[in-house]
C-alpha cells in the first residue's frame, strides 16, 4: 500500500463533501422504453416486443418485471419458452397479478439494449383505448408506455414502407442535419397540435444536452417544443402542421446532432401508438466513434514511483460540453493512488475550483461549479495538495476522462524507480532506501533499535501494538501530519479505529483514518525531528493477527519523510523476536466532549459533532450520543439516526431494519445492510451502506443533509463539523 497525507483540517470537511454527490447519488431508470405489438385488435392474441435501453447494470439471475394492465388476459401457463430475451429464453418466468418476472440468463451492461418478445400468451383488453404496460428492473425504477387498443390489427407495426433518411454526413462523429421522412401516417390518422412526435436515434451519444426548436422542422414548421430523454428526441407537433396527414422532420446543422458510429443504423419515429422504422443508413469513415474523444497528454509534477505528484492535461470532448454543476470522471490506474479524503479546493476545471469532488475505488467525480463557462475543452488541474500519488510500480499508466458518455484516454506517461514499498515477506529488516525525491526530507533518523512489538501473538486473535521509533528524521506537525503503519497480507484491519484506541507518547490521537491494510495515526501535539515516539494501538481496535504460522514484517513510514522509517518482523504463533522491552502506556478513556462556549464564527443555530466522540454540542451544551459519529470507506461520514432526531429536531423514525427520517413533505428512506435510499419516490445509491452499530443504525450524514436542506461546516478550532439551516 501507499503512503498518504491529508491535512486534518480538510479531512472530516472533505469527507463530508464527498459523501455521496458521486458519483453524485442518482437514481437509475431504463430509458427509450418502446413496447409494440403484431395486432391491436381488441380481444385478440398478441406478440408483444419490448425494448428499452439499461443505464445500470444486470447480472445473470437479476430479475425484469413487466406489468401489463388488468384488461389484458396473460395466460397462466406462460414458461420461459414463451419469452425471448436477446433472442434467448430467461432463466425463469414467474405471474402474478398481471406482472411478469423474467430472472436472466445472461448479464448486460450499462447501455445495452434489451430485446424481449413475448409470444402467444397475451390477450388485448375487450374494449378500445390506451392502455398501459410498465417495464422495471431489479436495479433500475419503472417507465411505461401506453399501447392503442382498436379495431385495427395493424395499429401499432412498423409503416410497411420504410421512410428515407438524409444526412449531410456520412462520416462517424461529424455535426449533421438530417431530414426523416416524409411518409404518410397509418390509416386515418393525422398530426394534432401539441401531440407528440417520438424519435429513437440509433445512438445516445449522437444528442446535445439540448436541441431549440428553430432547430427541428415539422412538415416545414418549427417544432412547438422539443425534449431529449436519452436516445429519444420527443418534438410536439406545432400549429401549423395541424391535419397533416404525413411527417416530415428537419433537424438543423446547427442542432448539434452528430453522426453516429461506423455501422448499419435505423430510426425510429412513433406517433399515436404507431411506430415507423427507417431504411438502413450506413456510416463508414474514418471519424472518431462517438463514445470517445481524441487522447491527450498528462504532465506530472514527480515521475518517481510512488511520490505524490501533482496532474495537468488538457482534453478536448468535440461536441460534448462540461455544463455547470455537471460531473467530470477521472479514471486513474489504481484505487491505491487516491487518498481517503479528497478537497475540491485541490482541482480546477479551466483555472476555476471545482464544486465537489468524491472518489470511488480508482474513478474521482469532479462537479463543475456553478459559474462554469460550458466547453467542450477542459484543462485540468490536480494540486500537489491533492495527495494523489504514481502507482507504485514501474511502468506506463494512462488516465481516462469522461463529460456526458464520451471518454477520453490520454497518452501513456511513465512511473520510473524502485519502489518505495517493499513487500514485507521475510523476517529481515529492510534497509532504508534512498530518497529520488529532492522536495521530499531526507531520512536521517536513526532508528536500529526502533523496535514493533505484539500484545498478542496468537494466530487471528486480535493483537495491541507498541511501536516504539526511536527518532524522528522530520517534524510531525499536530493535526496535520501523520505517523502511518502499513501491515502485510494476512493482518485483518478494521474498517475504522477509534482516536481513543491509540495512543502517541501517552496522549490519544487526534485522529486515525484506515486505507486497506494502512492506518495513519494524526498526533494531538507536535513531535520535533529527532524526537522520540511511542505509539500504543489498544487490542480493542480489533487488527487481528494472521491466522498462518509465520514472520511478518509491519512497516512504519511518516507523512514528511518520502523513504520508509523502518520495519520490524513480528512473530505470528511462534516466539516473538527478541526486541528491546518496552512499557506500554496505555491510551487514555474515550469520553465525551464537554460543554463549551460555541465558536464565534458558527451559526447561533449549529449543531457540532466530533468523530469519535459520543457526544454532540447544541448552544454551547453537550448532548450524548450512544455511538460515536465515524467515516467509513476513507471518505463518508456516519452518524447515529439519533443525531438527527435529537439534535436536528427532524421526525426520525428507526428499528433494527429501517430509518425514516421525515422534514415537511420529504421522507427520506434507507434499509439497515444496504447502499439504497429513497427521497419521495427517487432511489439513490450510497457510498457507504447503512449499518447497524450497538443497536443504532448509522446514517451517511452529507446524503441527508443535503436532501434536507441543511449545510455542513468545518470548525478547526475545536475540530469539530456543524450543521445549521
Amino acid at each position: 500500500m501507499k503512503k498518504s497525507k491529508k491535512p486534518l483540517s480538510l479531512v472530516v470537511a472533505t469527507a463530508l463533501a464527498a459523501t455521496p454527490l458521486v458519483a453524485a447519488p442518482q437514481a437509475f431508470a431504463i430509458t427509450d422504453l418502446s413496447v409494440d405489438a403484431d395486432n391491436t385488435s381488441a380481444n385478440k392474441k398478441s406478440d408483444y416486443e419490448i425494448t428499452f435501453e439499461l443505464e445500470e447494470d444486470l447480472d445473470a439471475g437479476d430479475e425484469i418485471y413487466i406489468t401489463f394492465d388488468d384488461e389484458f388476459s396473460i395466460s397462466k401457463n406462460i414458461s420461459k419458452s414463451d419469452i425471448k430475451v436477446d433472442g434467448k429464453s430467461p432463466k425463469s418466468v414467474s405471474l402474478k397479478n398481471n406482472k411478469i418476472t423474467l430472472k436472466l440468463s445472461n448479464s448486460y451492461e450499462d447501455g445495452d439494449e434489451l430485446e424481449i418478445v413475448i409470444s402467444g400468451v397475451i390477450t388485448n383488453p375487450d374494449s378500445k383505448g390506451d392502455y398501459r404496460v410498465e417495464v422495471e428492473t431489479e436495479n433500475e425504477s419503472s417507465d411505461y408506455e401506453k399501447v392503442k387498443i382498436g379495431s385495427s390489427s395493424s395499429g401499432s407495426k412498423s409503416s410497411s414502407k420504410n421512410f428515407s433518411v438524409d444526412m449531410d454526413s456520412t462520416k462517424p462523429d461529424e455535426k449533421t442535419a438530417i431530414e426523416l421522412g416524409d411518409f404518410s401516417l397509418s390509416g386515418s390518422d393525422e398530426l394534432k397540435t401539441g401531440k407528440v412526435i417520438a424519435v429513437t436515434f440509433p445512438e445516445k451519444g449522437m444528442l446535445p444536452k439540448k436541441i431549440s426548436t428553430s432547430d427541428v422542422k415539422v412538415n416545414g414548421k418549427n417544432a412547438r417544443d422539443v425534449s431529449i430523454d436519452g436516445s429519444t428526441v420527443e418534438i410536439e407537433v406545432p400549429s401549423g402542421a395541424n391535419g397533416d396527414d404525413y411527417i416530415n422532420l428537419e433537424f438543423l446543422k446547427s442542432a448539434g446532432i452528430v453522426t453516429p458510429s461506423n455501422g448499419d443504423h435505423t430510426f425510429k419515429i412513433k406517433y399515436d401508438g404507431t411506430t415507423y422504422t427507417s431504411e438502413k443508413v450506413s456510416i463508414k469513415g474514418s471519424g472518431s466513434s462517438s463514445s470517445t474523444a481524441s487522447s491527450f497528454t498528462v504532465s506530472l509534477s514527480d515521475p518517481a514511483v510512488g511520490a505524490r505528484t501533482s496532474y495537468s492535461f488538457e482534453v478536448d470532448f468535440g461536441n460534448k460540453q462540461l455544463l455547470p454543476d455537471e460531473q467530470l470522471l477521472l479514471e486513474f490506474p489504481s484505487a491505491d493512488m487516491i487518498p481517503g479524503m479528497l478537497s475540491a479546493s485541490e482541482f480546477t476545471l479551466n483555472g476555476k475550483t471545482a464544486k465537489r469532488v468524491a472518489a470511488s475505488g480508482n474513478k474521482v467525480y469532479v462537479t463543475a461549479p456553478s459559474n462554469f463557462s460550458k466547453d467542450s475543452n477542459i484543462k485540468v488541474e490536480v494540486a500537489f495538495g491533492a495527495w494523489i500519488t504514481n502507482p507504485k510500480t514501474a511502468g506506463t499508466y494512462n488516465i481516462k476522462a469522461t463529460v456526458d458518455n464520451r471518454t477520453a484516454t490520454s497518452k501513456d506517461f511513465t512511473v520510473s524507480g524502485s519502489s518505495l514499498y517493499p513487500t514485507p515477506t521475510t523476517p529481515t529488516a529492510p534497509t532504508t532506501p534512498t530518497t529520488t525525491n529532492p522536495t521530499a526530507p531526507t531520512n536521517v533518523n536513526n532508528n536500529n533499535t526502533a523496535t514493533i512489538v505484539l500484545g498478542s501473538t496468537a494466530m487471528g486473535q486480535a493483537t495491541g501494538l507498541t511501536i516504539s521509533i526511536k527518532s524522528l528524521g522530520a517534524p510531525l506537525a499536530k493535526q496535520r501530519d501523520f505517523i502511518e503503519l502499513v501491515f502485510p497480507a494476512g493482518y485483518t484491519v478494521p474498517a475504522y479505529i477509534a482516536p481513543g484506541l491509540v495512543s502517541v507518547n501517552g496522549t490519544a490521537a487526534n485522529f486515525v483514518s484506515v486505507r486497506g491494510q494502512n492506518v495513519l495515526i494524526y498526533p494531538s501535539q507536535d513531535l520535533p525531528a529527532g524526537s522520540a515516539a511511542n505509539v500504543v494501538i489498544s487490542p480493542s481496535a480489533n487488527i487481528i493477527n494472521p491466522k498462518v504460522k509465520n514472520a511478518y514484517s509491519i512497516s512504519v513510514f511518516t507523512s514528511e519523510e518520502k523513504g520508509l522509517l523502518f520495519a520490524r518482523s513480528v512473530g505470528v504463533g511462534m516466539p516473538a523476536p527478541a526486541q528491546p522491552a518496552v512499557t506500554p502506556t496505555p491510551a487514555p478513556a474515550q469520553t465525551p466532549a464537554p460543554a463549551a462556549q460555541q465558536p464565534a464564527n458558527i451559526p447561533a443555530n449549529a449543531v457540532l459533532f466530533k468523530l469519535g466522540s459520543n457526544s454532540y454540542t447544541m448552544a454551547g451544551k453537550s448532548h450524548p450520543l450512544k455511538v460515536a459519529p465515524y467515516l467509513a470507506n476513507g471518505n463518508t461520514t456516519m452518524v447515529p439516526a439519533q443525531f438527527f432526531k435529537e439534535g436536528l429536531s427532524l421526525t426520525t423514525q428507526w428499528n433494527n431494519y429501517t430509518v425514516a427520517i421525515i422534514s415537511g413533505t420529504t421522507v427520506v428512506k434507507f434499509n439497515v445492510g444496504s447502499d439504497k435510499a429513497t427521497v419521495g419516490n427517487k432511489s439513490y445509491t450510497l457510498t457507504s451502506p447503512v449499518v447497524l452499530k450497538d443497536g443504532m443504525p448509522m446514517v451517511p450524514v452529507r446524503f441527508v443533509t443535503d436532501n434536507l436542506g441543511y449545510k455542513v461546516g468545518w470548525d478547526a478550532s475545536t475540530s469539530s463539523v456543524y450543521v445549521y439551516k
